[in-house]
């Protein structure tokens, strides 16, 4: 007959007075402190809460927050379908948030650096975190170092900041966005040719990127291809139309053979290239966000690729990167750049952008 072995022993939990001792308090305390009875001091909790953690306390403990915490998003105000849904990601998101967790934003014109600055500077109630979706200053990155070196977390969302030491920045890695335009345009672009390059303002950090990737890529791998100078659209249809009907139809030598848009202003690039569609080759065109004029746009075989940042995840994480910054969420997010996404036309989602 074999041998009985004996069960093995299960790990002992930590008790009272093992948390007692770790934290230099008696067991009395430990008890109110843990099943939350009558007043202990704050940093006597705190002590006892950290022992418990030290020895992996298998149990919910308490929480050594008290009052509201206050996150605050200065974002710029655009009409673009990135920013409406930004807006929207936003909304959804504080909705889920436990009702300690305030979320306030302020959407501010991207011109007026002086309400930008005061916002980050003088929030009318004490915060515990900041998000910008803002263009890059002077005035700002200065705004910007002050609240940080106050003890403000901050978080870059969507474009980056430079030379400011934050927390993170929530956003895709608009170089490599960037390389990844290049490569589809030279490998879909007719014949050796000129390609044009638009952007929104460059005083955002990401389209500086996009543009910069976009044409170093296309410089590197393909050289019968050649690159005009970025040319700053600032999301408005009326100035990519005027600027892809130049491209078309303009003295520069060489046929229109590629495109690249790093913003928004799809419906003026969509009008110029059916309004004077037969008069070259056909122009392999690339831009950002599956928006719904981009959706129509590779609908209609005019747009073959949209780089989309997905803005929910870019809330997403930045919130996770503040709230574990709070001690609200104990494992560390992700610290790299969102993944961007790729869509064309075989793999449109069936539901609208908005």
């Amino acid at each position: 007959m074999a041998d009985l072995q004996p069960a093995p022993r299960r790990k002992r939990s930590a008790r009272f007075i093992e948390i007692a001792a770790a934290a230099g308090v008696s067991v009395a305390t430990v008890n109110r402190v843990l099943n939350e009875r009558d007043s202990v001091a704050p940093a006597t909790r705190e002590k006892v809460v950290a022992a418990a953690k030290r020895l992996a306390v298998p149990r919910l403990l308490p929480d050594l927050r008290r009052g509201i915490t206050r996150f605050d998003v200065v974002m710029a105000r655009s009409p673009t379908p990135y920013f409406r849904r930004l807006d929207q990601a936003l909304q959804r998101s504080m909705q889920m948030l436990d009702r300690r967790i305030a979320v306030h934003r302020q959407v501010i014109d991207e011109s007026d650096d002086a309400r930008i600055v005061d916002a980050i500077l003088r929030p009318p109630q004490r915060r515990h975190g900041l998000i910008v979706a803002i263009h890059d200053s002077p005035a700002v990155r200065a705004a910007l170092r002050t609240v940080i070196a106050q003890g403000v977390p901050v978080v870059t969302m969507m474009s980056d900041i430079g030379e400011v030491p934050r927390l993170h920045y929530a956003g895709i890695d608009n170089l490599a966005a960037g390389h990844t335009a290049g490569h589809f345009i030279g490998r879909l672009a007719a014949q050796p040719g000129r390609v044009l390059v638009l952007s929104n303002s460059l005083s955002y950090s990401a389209h500086a990127e996009r543009t910069r990737g976009c044409i170093t890529q296309l410089q590197a791998q393909h050289p019968q291809l050649t690159c005009s100078e970025v040319e700053e659209c600032f999301d408005d249809a009326d100035r990519c139309y005027q600027a892809v009907k130049h491209a078309l139809i303009g003295n520069a030598p060489g046929p229109l053979v590629g495109l690249y848009h790093s913003g928004a202003g799809a419906e003026g690039i969509t009008a110029a290239l059916q309004r004077f569609k037969g008069e070259g080759p056909r122009v392999a065109w690339v831009g950002h966000e599956l928006s719904d004029e981009h959706r129509a746009a590779i609908d209609a075989g005019l747009m073959d690729l949209a780089i989309d940042q997905d803005p929910d995840g870019q809330v997403l994480s930045s919130l996770q990167q503040l709230l574990h910054a709070g001690g609200f969420v104990e494992q560390a997010p992700t610290a790299g750049p969102n993944e961007f996404r790729l869509f064309c036309a075989q793999n449109l989602p069936a539901r609208p952008y908005l």
